[in-house]
């Protein structure tokens, strides 16, 4: 066993030192914590390979018997096949996270460095409304897009992104276009930058961190979001995975439960590919801030 002596001369084991053992016992509580936290994750997975018989019957994560019969029927279980919905989400999803990123940060933009009437009047209600329950606005939302005839169409679930409506994200990108120094619009405009160059070249570049932050997480929403895309697009033609992963699901009790937990596996990995794509660049954003 490894010693060290202390001012005293004696030794002390080095392996029971406090500091060693409380780090020890920090990452193993982590550990633990983190195994509990992806249980469900990997049962689903376990789950997938199973056949559907057995699924419930032994209900650990090692499977008896393994099968990918689950995703081959998974795959063309529904009126359409399965990759035909992930299209439809990565359409309502690409749209989302583009708008957000162009109308948040312009919104963000005015509010953080342009000075118009009314504007802290105007910043409180954004803030406000970001307290207001979504479904509170379901009703007249759903009244509104009724009248314009976008039932059964994207539009409802894609240009309110273009408005600015999360107010969230317009909060996160004026607190970060805050902590920027004001002397480098002042440069700029004393080279003769107007509001659009300022904001495209100086403002824009720095807000890497905020505009990733965004972009993470309006795919991850968007394309998990169930209520909404279950309220407007009705068609069967028109489904996304979130609402066609409840099309396996039967009230009368003849659920493929197989084929849901592999295709729900499927719709994960976007979601992860998304993630850590965004993650790299998060941290480069965060890393390269600042003059250069």
């Amino acid at each position: 066993m490894a010693t060290r002596s202390n001012a005293g001369g004696d030794t002390v084991p080095f392996l029971f030192r406090p500091r060693r053992g409380g780090r020890l016992l920090k990452h193993v509580l982590l550990l633990g914590f983190g195994l509990l936290m992806l249980y469900p994750l990997l049962w689903m997975v376990s789950s997938s390979i199973k056949p559907e018989e057995i699924i419930f019957r032994e209900p650990g994560l090692w499977p008896s018997e393994v099968t990918l019969e689950n995703y081959a029927e998974g795959w063309t279980a529904l009126k359409h096949s399965f990759g035909y919905y992930l299209w439809n989400s990565a359409v309502i999803t690409g749209l989302s996270v583009v708008a957000n990123l162009v109308a948040c940060s312009l919104a963000a933009y005015a509010f953080a460095r342009l000075n118009f009437p009314l504007k802290k009047l105007w910043f409180a209600i954004m803030l406000g409304s970001i307290m207001l329950p979504h479904h509170v606005t379901v009703v007249p939302q759903y009244i509104v897009f009724s009248n314009l005839d976008w039932i059964n169409t994207i539009w409802p679930l894609v240009v309110p992104k273009f408005l600015a409506t999360d107010a969230f994200f317009i909060f996160l990108m004026v607190q970060f276009i805050r902590t920027l120094p004001r002397e480098l619009d002042e440069a700029a405009a004393i080279d003769g930058a107007g509001y659009w160059r300022v904001f495209l070249q100086v403002i824009l570049p720095l807000c890497m961190p905020a505009l990733a932050t965004t972009g993470i997480f309006t795919f991850i929403w968007t394309w998990n979001d169930f209520f909404s895309q279950n309220l407007y697009l009705t068609n069967s033609d028109n489904l996304t995975v979130a609402v066609a992963l409840r099309q396996f699901l039967d009230s009368s009790g003849e659920s493929s439960w197989g084929p849901m937990f592999a295709m729900s596996i499927v719709s994960l990995g976007p979601i992860f590919g998304f993630f850590l794509a965004g993650q790299k660049y998060l941290i480069r954003g965060v890393a390269t801030t600042g003059l250069k």
